[in-house]
């Protein structure tokens, strides 16, 4: 069953277009007559691609937004800066950005870690930070009434995740008792425990606790007590990696087609699927966003982005491209480039996404559809996007 989404006719072309003369004095600020915009993203080192896509996505954006007539007459100019994936080097990007360059808004950074380092920067300095591809709840936890009221994130955390994959498990495959086979690191055990904080809301429970090293390649014993332990999914969260072996071993302990995946570990990908398709029916995860994703403003985007760039846009391109678009809604609507009333129109907003609308919570986090996919004879197909109201720390 797809899950269709109530959408407002949203065209910030048109809107741009439309803004009155009159509140041109309003957005009368930056001495260049921009609004500049900076971007904290790995634009060298290991993630240097992903940093490529943000940048990419962003620029898109700014330039379909300035073709429109700009934000109140004014274009918007992206200001690259280079984290190189690290938290040092993130806090100086952040900081040339604010002292040298005089943004008032920065979008950053793919890393959780680097965006955690440059919270209290921007906090210091009264500039607008708005995450687009950062998962670590912490982020959210600390933002808005948690303290950095200057912090707002356009992302799912993996608390959303874990939340939205549990629900859909519940209420539309009716599992309750589940087995847990995770990768041993903060992220996978992270995710675990976010799973087990909303258990009790689904009336579920584990059954089979388990966490197995980067690199192994041996599950059978685990899969067998597993079969063993009358659990209806096996919740996993780990490697892309390890997911062709877990599933041949499923067929081999005869727990394939039995009982399915779910979580997150690239069950979707036609590697994973072709290495044991049996083991893999049936299996769920939860997405920001794919490129397949059946929406008229996401069909646009993937279309424009490839006729542009000369190849398909990964998720980071797309929250980014989205997360400008949102700022310059939230400038509109504001009717000018002052920070805080910038801040009190993202904080009020209504957003059409590509894949639902958006609104923020108290904490400044955007309240995101997820996309649910499911593997129905060999191949992903998306179930519809999901949304789930996260149960803050006291």
């Amino acid at each position: 069953m797809t899950i269709e989404l109530s959408r407002r006719g949203f065209c910030i072309g048109t809107a741009l277009i439309g803004l009155q003369s009159a509140s041109s004095i309003a957005f009368a600020r930056t001495e260049d007559g921009t609004v500049k915009l900076g971007l904290v993203a790995p634009m060298s080192g290991p993630n240097a691609r992903y940093g490529a896509f943000s940048l990419r996505g962003a620029e898109m954006a700014a330039k379909e937004i300035n073709a429109a007539g700009g934000v109140g007459g004014r274009k918007i100019n992206v200001m690259p800066a280079d984290s190189q994936g690290t938290p040092v080097e993130g806090v100086s990007a952040t900081r040339r950005l604010i002292d040298q360059n005089q943004v008032d808004y920065i979008i950053g950074d793919v890393s959780s870690s680097v965006t955690l380092a440059m919270q209290p920067v921007a906090e210091d300095a009264g500039v607008l930070l708005l995450n687009a591809a950062s998962s670590n709840p912490m982020i959210t936890y600390k933002a808005g009434v948690g303290g950095f009221k200057w912090t707002f994130r356009n992302y799912p955390t993996d608390e959303n995740r874990a939340l939205i994959v549990l629900q859909y498990a519940a209420e539309k495959k009716g599992f309750t008792k589940y087995a847990v086979l995770s990768v041993d690191t903060d992220y996978g055990r992270a995710a675990i425990a976010f799973t087990k904080k909303y258990l009790p809301r689904f009336n579920s429970q584990i059954l089979t606790e388990d966490y197995y090293k980067e690199g192994e390649v041996d599950f059978r014993s685990v899969l067998s007590k597993i079969r063993d332990s009358g659990a209806q999914a096996i919740i996993m969260y780990g490697n892309a990696d390890s997911t062709p072996i877990v599933g041949r071993q499923m067929i081999e302990v005869g727990i394939a087609g039995k009982i399915p995946l779910i979580g997150n570990a690239e069950f979707n990908t036609a590697s994973s699927i072709k290495a044991a398709p049996k083991a893999l029916e049936g299996a769920i995860e939860a997405a920001a966003w794919l490129p397949a994703y059946d929406s008229p403003k996401s069909k646009a985007f993937v279309e424009k982005f490839i006729a542009e760039y000369g190849e398909a846009p990964n998720n980071h391109a797309y929250v980014h491209w989205e997360t400008v678009h949102l700022l310059a809604k939230a400038i509109e609507q504001a009717q000018s480039v002052d920070r805080e009333k910038v801040r009190a129109a993202l904080s009020a907003i209504h957003y059409d996404s590509a894949v639902g609308e958006v609104t923020f919570d108290d904490h400044n986090q955007a309240r995101l559809p997820m996309i649910l996919l499911e593997i129905e004879h060999g191949k992903p197909a998306i179930k519809g996007a999901y949304s789930a109201e996260i149960d803050y720390p006291k």
